[in-house]
């Protein structure tokens, strides 16, 4: 595997979660696999173990000498490999220095790590069946194999690439296409040209024996103009060989029973310690000590794509007016775009029942999930989440778009007889959001034993990393079959 994050070493987002957890689970049904990533700056040398000598690796302009360092995944056999290369990775940061602004050579950042999965392979003398590629940061790894490395020790692997999300391709000037040593032909037979700029992602799509997203719903989505970004008539070119594998959850991670981030542990068959979280939850963001009153809770990232202009929009949002209007409470944990953390920080002033916290706490964001009665993700595009996993678990009940992996994990509330596991509305608007709130907090004040049915059906919802490792193991079975009949 190669991609550009992995926990514990380096996250910017959910692909690193993904990318160990799906590691380990495959190992644990007795697969060799191994990770590459970069080591940057943010991971120190000590405690890794270096590999014995300098590896080149070939780029258009010349050879670039690097490092190589490993390490285990934590509490796994995994070998992590990390590529040591100074001019490139010796920064602050994954993509750039900031979440707003990138590196401007990261094309040939990622190039790099991509070439060297090849290189590093011949220096292991460990050819695997199936090199699998992660998101636009290793998606030239498919390319470099049908075309560069496509011979020798390589003529018998096949390449698998995952669509994390397709709102992020890697595209920059075509000034960059050389330092990749392809030639020019492959500028338009391996599919990079896009506008007359290069798009990484839609070269590996191109190139990939074998596709993958993160959730069923997610795969049909992005073949449709309104998800597709541009790329939906070559996804549905390569539809027969596209399929979409929910991610699971580490349930060592995040499980109420267990879990010592929160003041009480609790289960479906004991669910005191859950009063004692949300108590918590309402001490620590200086809320109104209420156990009576629904407690709506988020953590996300302030974008675009994670609804929040119809939840705070400087026009009419949908969380105002809630908080205006309904007998609930708001804790939210968030940073992001300045004009919303600026929102966030005027409403917590303005409303005694809205609290929020710029930035992320990792044992915060598990208190909210554990004191919240509801979890909010009204994502414009959720290529799977997991937030709404997590709060399934806990015993909260999630308010989502129905949308990507949300569709696919959150059961819709029945109000004649109390199915479901949530509260889903298919238009993303101010007003959808707004009403589909008040719907969930009329059943709390209504239709109490509804809200612990639909409790007990949460947290019994299993999702599971080795349902999905298996499913990828299918996959892998179809692209090495699939031999070397790839599209171009």
């Amino acid at each position: 595997m190669i991609s550009s994050e992995a926990v514990p070493f380096a996250k910017s987002g959910g692909l690193g979660d993904a990318v160990s957890a799906l590691a380990v689970a495959l190992s644990e049904l007795g697969h060799d696999v191994r990770l590459l990533i970069p080591r940057y700056y943010s991971i120190a040398r000590d405690g890794l173990k270096a590999l014995e000598g300098p590896m080149g690796v070939p780029m258009g302009d010349s050879e670039r000498w690097t490092e190589v360092f490993s390490a285990l995944l934590p509490n796994s056999h995994v070998p992590v490999y990390f590529l040591d290369y100074e001019a490139f990775f010796g920064r602050a940061g994954v993509y750039g220095a900031s979440s707003s602004q990138e590196y401007p050579d990261n094309p040939q950042r990622f190039a790099l790590l991509s070439r060297a999965a090849f290189q590093l392979c011949r220096k292991l003398s460990w050819i695997p069946d199936i090199m699998h590629a992660h998101d636009w940061p290793s998606s030239l790894v498919p390319v470099y194999l049908s075309t560069l490395e496509r011979k020798d020790e390589f003529s018998n692997t096949a390449s698998v690439l995952s669509i994390h999300n397709l709102g992020y391709q890697g595209v920059y000037p075509k000034e960059h296409f050389p330092f990749f040593g392809l030639d020019w032909v492959s500028f338009h037979g391996a599919g990079f040209e896009f506008h007359d700029s290069i798009n990484l992602l839609k070269a590996g799509i191109c190139s990939a024996d074998c596709l993958s997203t993160v959730s069923p719903t997610y795969a049909r989505e992005i073949q449709t103009p309104s998800y597709g970004f541009g790329l939906d008539g070559l996804l549905r070119y390569r539809s027969r060989d596209l399929v979409g594998i929910l991610n699971g959850v580490d349930y060592k991670v995040w499980n109420p029973e267990i879990d010592p981030h929160i003041p009480a542990t609790y289960s479906v068959h004991r669910m005191e310690g859950k009063a004692v979280c949300k108590r918590a939850l309402q001490e620590s963001f200086g809320l109104p000590l209420d156990p009576g009153i629904p407690l709506v809770g988020l953590v996300a990232r302030l974008t675009e794509q994670k609804g929040i202009e119809e939840m705070f929009g400087r026009g009419f949002g949908a969380i105002p007016e809630v908080c205006r209007s309904m007998a609930l409470q708001c804790a939210i944990i968030g940073s992001g775009e300045a004009w919303c953390e600026e929102e966030l920080k005027n409403l917590s002033e303005r409303f005694p029942n809205f609290k929020a916290k710029i930035g992320y706490d990792d044992g915060l964001a598990h208190l909210v999930e554990a004191g919240s009665d509801f979890f909010l993700m009204p994502s414009r595009y959720e290529p799977c989440g997991l937030n709404q996993m997590y709060s399934l678990r806990y015993g909260t009940l999630p308010i989502v778009h129905r949308t990507g992996g949300l569709a696919d994990s959150v059961q819709n509330y029945v109000q004649e007889t109390g199915d479901g596991t949530g509260f889903m509305f298919d238009d993303l608007t101010p007003r959808a959001l707004y009403n589909t709130i008040g719907w969930a907090v009329w059943a709390w004040y209504n239709r109490a034993n509804h809200i612990d049915m639909m409790r007990t059906k949460a947290m019994t919802r299993v999702f599971s990393w080795d349902k999905s490792a298996r499913e990828y193991t299918a996959l892998y079975s179809r692209a090495l079959a699939l031999g070397r009949s790839r599209f171009l």
